[in-house]
């Protein structure tokens, strides 16, 4: 691999020389700098990326950290996290597995956008106590160098329960999400306070992930037990729909049979029949939030933890009773 030694060898001047040439500095003059570039596109020279990110300590590279890449909830927090780093002149790239987290210590990324559970909180912190800086989207830690930018997911749980006793129903499940999931245990705690407050709720929980599978196993096992009307909160759009598509197999209907409401309003959830009751919120402005947080950390810049606001958004899968 050519180095700024070889072409300062041939062209008979000091590494420094090159070094300002190739920068476009102004204490090279125009002939000698003209002469170095002309040697370097000649030998095919390439800018050691790693060694000018140590000189300059930054990279102009985001990552953020996620579980995993399926289902359709990300695209428009990617979105909402590239378009603001782009017009703030950083790229961004998707991380995911534990080989990925030395980007930070290596210095590979400024700095961190965390949605991954399996991503210890331990290890994030002692990051941050060597100075990196970090945004996390699905736990609360307290540091310096973190900021918090978090669902109001208390609310959107407490909204969804209160929507469906309003409504009449008095026998409702709930399918959960990943246990290690803050999400899903931030709602499921929410949603537990709220039946503590009706006695006379028939209340049961079926065990999710957030995966449309589950969303058709609990159905299947909600039909089984079937004898009157019921309410179902999906913790998640994905097992919403994923019980969409159990009950179209069998007799029974959503909004008659089945009262169905989620959490999330994915894209998905638009199309279905009949529409689907869900918590709303932007995901491209979390995204777009959680970055300017970021950057306002990598700049030194004061922060405050931030929450995203949710809305209910009523659909035909939920009637009253």
């Amino acid at each position: 691999m050519v180095s700024i030694k070889d072409i300062a060898k041939k062209a008979g001047v000091s590494i420094s020389t090159v070094s300002y040439a190739l920068n476009g500095s102004p204490k090279v003059t125009e002939e000698t700098s003209a002469k170095i570039l002309a040697i370097a596109k000649e030998l095919n020279y390439v800018p050691n990326a790693a060694a000018r990110t140590l000189k300059k300590r930054e990279t102009k590279i985001i990552g953020v950290f996620l579980t995993n890449y399926s289902g359709a909830f990300y695209g428009q927090l990617l979105q909402g996290m590239l378009e603001t780093l782009g017009n703030n002149g950083y790229e961004l790239i998707v991380c995911s597995g534990k080989q990925s987290h030395r980007f930070l210590p290596e210095r590979m990324i400024d700095g961190a956008i965390i949605l991954d559970q399996t991503f210890p909180s331990e290890e994030l912190l002692s990051y941050a106590d060597r100075g990196h800086k970090l945004v996390v989207l699905d736990r609360e830690l307290n540091h310096p160098n973190i900021s918090q930018v978090l669902l109001d997911n208390k609310a959107g749980a407490t909204l969804a329960i209160d929507y469906l006793i309003d409504k009449g129903h008095r026998k409702i499940y709930v399918v959960t999400g990943p246990k290690g999931s803050y999400d899903s245990n931030q709602r499921l705690k929410a949603v537990r306070q709220v039946i503590e407050r009706h006695p006379h709720i028939d209340y049961t929980e079926i065990e999710g992930d957030f995966h449309k599978q589950a969303g058709e196993r609990a159905a299947q096992q909600i039909i089984q037990q079937y004898s009157q009307p019921v309410a179902v909160f999906c913790l998640n759009d994905e097992m919403a729909i994923g019980m969409y598509n159990y009950l179209a197999k069998t007799d029974y209907r959503v909004g008659e049979h089945v009262h169905i409401i989620g959490f999330d309003n994915i894209e998905l959830a638009h199309y279905t029949h009949p529409r689907l009751t869900t918590i709303d919120y932007s995901k491209k402005k979390w995204g777009a939030l959680a970055s300017e947080q970021l950057l306002k950390l990598i700049a030194n810049e004061p922060v405050e933890h931030e929450r995203i606001y949710v809305t209910l958004v009523e659909g035909e899968s939920v009637q009253p009773i």
